[in-house]
C-alpha cells in the first residue's frame, strides 16, 4: 500500500513554528478573552484572526485549541481517571487523530486536555496504510485497560465507512473483548446521551455524562514523536 502522511500540509512547519509560536499565543489570549466574555467562537476567531493576519489553517488550529473556560471546567468534571464501563468509541475521531500521528503530521493540544487533527473528514474517507497500525494500537490498549467490551460508531455518510468497519471486525478476531461496530447515521446524537465516550470533538464532549481521554494515552504512550503543537501561554 501506498505511503500517505494523513493530514500533512506543507505550511505547517512555517505556520506553526518557532516563529509563529509567539503570535498564535497572542492571538489565542485575545480570543479566550472574547470566549470568556460570551463571545461566539466563529466571531471571535475571525475578529482576533484578521488582526494578526493569521491563515484559515492557524485559525481552524485554535478554534480546536480553545473553549471558553467554563466548558473546559465541565469537560474536566466529567473526564474519567479510567473506564467504568463499555466504552462508546467515536471511530472516525479516534483514528484519524492516530492516524495523523503515525503520519507525522500536526496535532494540536486542546486546552481542556484532549489531542486534536486539523485532517477533518469532509464526507470521504479512504484506509491507508496507516489504518492498520492505528486499529493495532487502539486494540492494544483497550486490552491493557482490561476493556470487557467497546462500540465503535462510524458516521453512515462518510464514504469507505462499511469498509472500515469490516477492517475493524476482521482485526478484532480473537481479541479479548468483544467488539460492536455500528455504522449510524449520526454518531454525535448518540454519544451525546453516553458515558464512558472516547472522542475529542468539543460538542460531545460538553453533552456526554462521562468521557476517556484515549486519544492522548495512545499518542502520549505509543507514538512520542508525534508532532503535538502547545501554545506557549494559557
Amino acid at each position: 500500500m501506498k505511503e500517505v502522511k494523513r493530514g500533512f500540509e506543507p505550511k505547517d512547519p512555517v505556520e506553526f513554528g518557532e516563529a509563529a509560536s509567539r503570535k498564535l499565543s497572542q492571538a489565542a489570549e485575545e480570543i479566550y478573552f472574547l470566549l470568556n466574555r460570551g463571545y461566539d467562537t466563529a466571531q471571535a476567531v475571525t475578529f482576533v484572526g484578521n488582526h494578526y493576519l493569521l491563515s484559515e489553517r492557524q485559525r481552524m488550529a485554535l478554534t480546536r485549541i480553545l473553549s471558553p473556560e467554563q466548558m473546559v471546567d465541565l469537560r474536566r468534571q466529567k473526564e474519567l481517571a479510567s473506564p467504568t464501563g463499555p466504552l462508546q468509541i467515536d471511530g472516525f475521531n479516534l483514528l484519524i487523530t492516530l492516524e495523523v500521528a503515525l503520519s507525522g503530521s500536526l496535532l494540536i493540544a486542546g486546552i481542556d486536555g484532549t489531542i486534536r487533527d486539523l485532517a477533518g473528514l469532509r464526507g470521504s474517507y479512504r484506509i491507508v496504510d496507516k489504518t492498520v497500525q492505528a486499529i493495532d494500537l487502539l486494540f492494544s490498549h483497550l486490552q491493557s485497560l482490561q476493556i470487557k467490551s467497546a462500540v465503535i460508531y462510524l458516521d453512515q455518510p462518510v464514504s469507505n465507512s462499511g469498509r472500515l468497519r469490516v477492517l475493524l471486525l476482521d482485526k478484532a478476531q480473537g481479541a479479548p473483548f468483544d467488539l460492536k461496530v455500528e455504522i449510524v447515521p449520526n454518531p454525535d446524537r448518540i454519544l451525546w446521551h453516553c458515558e464512558n465516550v472516547v472522542t475529542s470533538d468539543a460538542i460531545i464532549l460538553n453533552e456526554c455524562a462521562s468521557w476517556y481521554n484515549l486519544g492522548r494515552r495512545i499518542i502520549e504512550t505509543s507514538i512520542p514523536n508525534a508532532w503535538v503543537y502547545r501554545l506557549s501561554s494559557l
